[in-house]
């Protein structure tokens, strides 16, 4: 318990050190470059098609899931905290068609319904990990307060953009801070479930969908026929389904929580 103990209050200071450094940046605005996907083939007539139509995995995996969870009921969650496990595949969902309307014209306006859904789905995957290893009490108490930084980290990074003063720094934070706090939970904490490596199997799909997206350019042209951001869809999709299917064969765990409840 007493190494449990420091391992969180060494998760806190590594939160706090990141915190600080990207905060003592120069405001970041969203490059127009960003925008600019080397697939823009129309197809019946929906231009950027492949990057638009790609998103129907998010929005199938969001469905599944949620059907698991509220329908067939066949998934083994927390049932204290199944509110977070919902938004988690709600916002997969919305993912989809938030991202599938930015791809169709993409710029700063229509990224905005690309990015809110996925912090939701960030900020309750984080609060889950925190429910299902150091405590149920603690996951409950965070999730709505992670949701409203989420959104709000867009809602502010949106705000910047229309007076021409763009800032992604809290956005930023909301995407990495979850990449290092999910890793080091994972190692210093014993879950309640088995398949806990389903999480380790995600983190591998994100950072994966992450380099096909950096090299989205250079993958059209040595493949032709698909983009390295139309693959990111796909595998960062495949990524939750493989979440999803580790919920399905998990069983429970005796372990101690930092705190029981």
């Amino acid at each position: 318990m007493a190494n449990n103990c420091k391992g969180l209050i060494g998760i806190v200071i590594v939160v706090i050190c990141i915190t600080i450094c990207i905060l003592l940046q120069e405001p970041i605005a969203q490059s127009i470059d960003y925008h600019a996907f080397k697939d823009n083939r129309t197809f019946i007539f929906v231009p950027n098609f492949l990057n638009v139509i790609s998103n129907l995995a998010f929005v199938v995996v969001g469905v599944i899931g949620l059907y698991n969870l509220l329908v067939s009921k066949n998934v083994v969650i927390v049932e204290k905290f199944k509110a977070g496990y919902i938004v988690l595949f709600l916002g997969l969902l919305l993912i989809g068609f938030g991202s599938g309307y930015y791809h169709l014209w993409p710029n700063n306006e229509t990224l905005v319904w690309d990015r809110l859904p996925m912090t939701l789905s960030f900020m309750a995957l984080v609060a889950i990990i925190i429910t299902e290893y150091i405590s149920i009490n603690t996951g409950k108490q965070l999730l709505y307060p992670l949701l409203m930084l989420g959104g709000g980290s867009v809602a502010y990074w949106n705000y910047t953009e229309s007076i021409d003063a763009g800032d992604l720094r809290f956005y930023i934070l909301i995407q990495f801070i979850p990449l290092v706090i999910i890793p080091l939970i994972l190692l210093v904490f014993k879950p309640v479930f088995s398949h806990g490596n389903r999480y380790w199997w995600l983190l591998l799909a994100y950072v994966l969908a992450k380099f096909l997206e950096h090299f989205d350019a250079v993958i059209f042209e040595t493949l032709s026929i698909v983009s390295g951001h139309t693959l990111k869809h796909l595998l960062a999709a495949f990524g939750m389904f493989c979440l999803l299917s580790g919920y399905k064969k998990r069983k429970y765990m005796e372990v101690k929580y930092i705190c029981k409840k």
